[in-house]
């Protein structure tokens, strides 16, 4: 007896093209190669299925009921196992139902996401996105379950392992800003100058120290940080109407002269430039919608400046 192991599903097809020609020699003809090499892949079939197959009538060759039995069945999982080797069907994002989870910053929020939502607006009307708050701990079984699609950051923050795939979006540099008419800020800050004013920081984790903290430090100084908010989102309209300095991505502070007065200089500290990158599990790599939103995260990335 025959077993799913020992057994040649090319077997299969040659017993398909075998009913449908009732004739050896067709059917080799029809399966491009010889009549020798096709009367042995019949007896082979004999002989796993211990059955004679096609038998030699005055009319000619005529299927035994185990081969009639057959014929459907073995027709069946031929298209299925068709279906099954084709190459995914091409994502439809204007008629999808598709719903993407992302993990980011509100540093990214700010930036990327209203683009983001305009161009699924305009394209992808069906589908949902889902806006989720980065977390200390980097969500690897959320990216391996598909609660989340990709995590977007900064890479030295998020310290992501290895097997994930990233992908670099764009870099940014740290300025820091004032209010216009800062009685003591009125061009690019000395370090001295600084120091001397008092700083507002912004930390989700509440922690009274940053990347400029650690810095200074180094060098034997420190900075009075006179408030910690947790987000963006209220910072500018804070520098706005005090004294304070804010020390924030060059990108974000572009934007956000955009509704309040303003002004931007360079942090008179040597601070490297951070990549702010797309990260995603392997599993989603060749995944037609999972590529699509990948691609437009790129796009609009790539023309950041511009948005």
């Amino acid at each position: 007896m025959s077993s799913l192991r020992t057994f040649d599903l090319n077997l299969l097809l040659a017993f398909d093209v075998l009913m449908r020609e009732l004739n050896v020699t067709r059917a080799a003809e029809q399966m491009f190669i010889t009549q020798s090499a096709m009367s042995h892949i019949l007896q082979k079939l004999r002989q796993h299925l211990d059955d004679p197959l096609l038998v030699k009538t005055p009319s000619g060759m005529k299927p035994t009921e185990r081969a009639l039995a057959l014929i459907e069945p073995v027709r069946a999982l031929l298209a299925e196992t068709e279906r099954l080797i084709q190459p995914p069907l091409e994502f439809d994002a204007a008629t999808s139902l598709r719903r993407f989870a992302l993990a980011a910053t509100d540093y990214l929020e700010f930036l990327l996401i209203p683009a983001l939502t305009g161009v699924i607006a305009q394209t992808a009307p069906s589908i949902d996105l889902y806006v989720k708050r980065t977390e200390a701990a980097f969500p690897v079984a959320q990216l391996e379950n598909s609660s989340l699609d990709v995590v977007l950051g900064f890479e030295t923050v998020l310290n992501q392992p290895a097997h994930l795939r990233c992908q670099t979006l764009f870099d940014d540099e740290m300025v820091c800003v004032v209010r216009q008419n800062h009685p003591i800020i009125r061009a690019a800050p000395s370090l001295e100058d600084y120091i001397a004013v008092p700083h507002m920081l912004i930390s989700w984790k509440g922690t009274p120290a940053g990347i400029i903290d650690q810095h200074l430090q180094e060098m034997g100084l420190e900075r009075r940080i006179k408030l910690i908010v947790p987000n963006f989102l209220s910072a500018p309209l804070i520098v706005a109407q005090t004294d304070m300095i804010l020390s924030l991505p060059y990108k974000l502070a572009k934007r956000f002269t955009k509704f309040v007065p303003l002004e931007i200089f360079p942090v008179p500290i040597k601070l490297p430039s951070y990549d702010l990158v797309m990260i995603w599990h392997p599993l989603r790599d060749k995944d037609p919608a999972h590529q699509w939103l990948r691609d437009k995260i790129t796009t609009i990335c790539r023309n950041i400046d511009s948005l």
